[in-house]
């Protein structure tokens, strides 16, 4: 199916993204997948177990944002380009069933543009090639725990001039990084779901059972569980590093000592 140039005569899609994703992707989130999708969310964290369909869902979303909204720009970060190339993998299947044709967007190696303007774009955690991008609609960080800080800090300042959204989505990988900190620190600016495996449907108890007793209770618990764990071997705990910082100890003003 192709869309005018223009924009002005487009096929008609429900609006309502959990109807959309049931009738037009044929895809029937559970509870929380549903709240994830029916909500707006400027600034959503998702820390959720091993296989409850984040990357389906977020696919969804993103595939719901680029349709209702023309000339949109989403951008998919990922810790590597296989990954971001599995994301749009996942959109792009979402789109066939939509009876849209796609191509690439003539600029970057994975990405998907639609005949009504708007592109999807999956990037690598990789800071040399990542920047470049404005305007940003919708911005999702796949396995945020595992992009590192430096790209974090690359990629927010893309956000500004559209004012875009923010979804980061992983399982916990430790108490460190960017996604720990705005899970356990962001305050209320971030809308948080949390999903661990006992409260995903689809995977039976005495899988968890027989995986607890393979991996042991710790990776057990960061992996099914979404505890954000002590790293094994650190020498200061997260706690003891938190209590290291006080307020109302003035900075040393090196100039001045050296005078």
């Amino acid at each position: 199916m192709d869309w005018p140039e223009n924009h002005q005569s487009v096929p008609v899609f429900e609006k309502d993204p959990i109807r959309f994703a049931q009738i037009h992707l044929d895809f029937y989130p559970d509870e929380k997948q549903a709240a994830l999708l029916a909500n707006p969310v400027h600034r959503g964290l998702i820390n959720c177990t091993r296989q409850w369909g984040k990357s389906t869902v977020t696919a969804a979303k993103a595939v719901h944002h680029a349709i209702h909204t023309p000339a949109s720009l989403t951008l998919v970060i990922s810790p590597s380009s296989r990954q971001s190339g599995e994301f749009l993998h996942k959109v792009a299947e979402f789109i066939s069933q939509l009876g849209i044709q796609t191509r690439g967007d003539g600029r970057n190696d994975i990405s998907l543009k639609l005949p009504n303007g708007s592109r999807i774009i999956g990037l690598p955690g990789n800071e040399n090639t990542i920047r470049g991008f404005s305007k940003v609609s919708l911005m999702l960080i796949d396995e945020a725990a595992r992009v590192s800080d430096e790209i974090y800090k690359t990629v927010r300042p893309m956000l500004a001039v559209g004012n875009g959204d923010l979804l980061m989505m992983s399982t916990p990988n430790g108490k460190r990084g960017f996604f720990h900190h705005e899970w356990a620190y962001g305050g209320d600016r971030w809308q948080r779901i949390e999903v661990p495996a006992t409260e995903c449907p689809r995977i039976p108890a005495d899988f968890l059972q027989e995986e607890r007793e393979s991996l042991g209770d710790s990776y057990f618990r960061q992996e099914y569980l979404c505890e954000f764990n002590e790293i094994e071997g650190a020498l200061f705990t997260e706690e003891m590093i938190q209590r290291a910082f006080r307020d109302d100890v003035k900075p040393l003003d090196i100039r001045r000592s050296e005078r």
